[in-house]
């Protein structure tokens, strides 16, 4: 396989990987991105890398297979994401999933330090219409795992969570981050954003709360 496979589609890796460091979401060479390019090959940003510096190049590109991936094409000098294991394993199971994101973002981070529990549940705000499935009335819980050493630890607990909140698109990890999904690149970054603000409003609700509890 050339380099040239894929071209569109690694450009718009690229061009996300830019767009969520400049939010402040893939800081220091976090965060990743992946997206399904047919039905079996996907897209994956390197690992250790600046992610606003990614160029169509560096992207690795893996098929799925029965007992986990194989690397159809290997950059040079570049290794694959820590979150490959994770990224597979959601891809399995949820089939109809076309991008997925890890994002470090702030808010998801900070939202784990207050919730003790393994899911939060969030509902009354208008842009739970964003996420899929979801609208103002109703709630939509997010599983919380707690963070590992090592990322690609995490994989088998991803999987097992993905199936047990099937109306979830994302995974918190305590202290770490979010991973986040969509059935095309699109929604997976509609979900992001409105994960984002979700997260960001809930940390400042309890803020708001805790002040007026004081006052009271």
């Amino acid at each position: 396989m050339n380099n040239l496979a894929y071209l569109p589609q690694r450009e718009l890796v690229c061009d996300l990987c830019k767009k969520f460091y400049a939010k402040g979401w893939a800081s220091g060479t976090g965060g990743g991105v992946s997206i399904r390019v047919d039905d079996s090959n996907y897209l994956i940003a390197p690992s250790g890398v600046q992610k606003e510096e990614i160029e169509s190049k560096d992207l690795f590109v893996i098929e799925l297979i029965d007992c986990g991936y194989k690397i159809i094409e290997k950059p040079e000098n570049l290794k694959i994401s820590a979150c490959t294991d994770i990224f597979v394993n959601i891809y399995k199971k949820r089939k109809e999933v076309g991008a997925i994101i890890h994002s470090h973002s702030i808010n998801s981070v900070l939202l784990t330090k207050i919730v003790n529990g393994d899911h939060v549940t969030i509902s009354k705000y208008e842009m739970l219409k964003g996420l899929e499935g979801c609208n103002y009335f109703g709630s939509h819980t997010i599983p919380i795992l707690n963070n590992v050493e090592n990322e690609c630890d995490l994989a088998d607990s991803v999987a097992e969570v993905v199936e047990k909140y099937p109306l979830s698109h994302a995974v918190l990890v305590r202290d770490h981050g979010v991973y986040i999904w969509g059935r095309n690149w699109e929604r997976a970054k509609v979900h992001a954003e409105c994960y984002d603000y979700l997260f960001e409003a809930f940390i400042k609700e309890k803020q708001l709360m805790n002040i007026i509890s004081l006052k009271n």
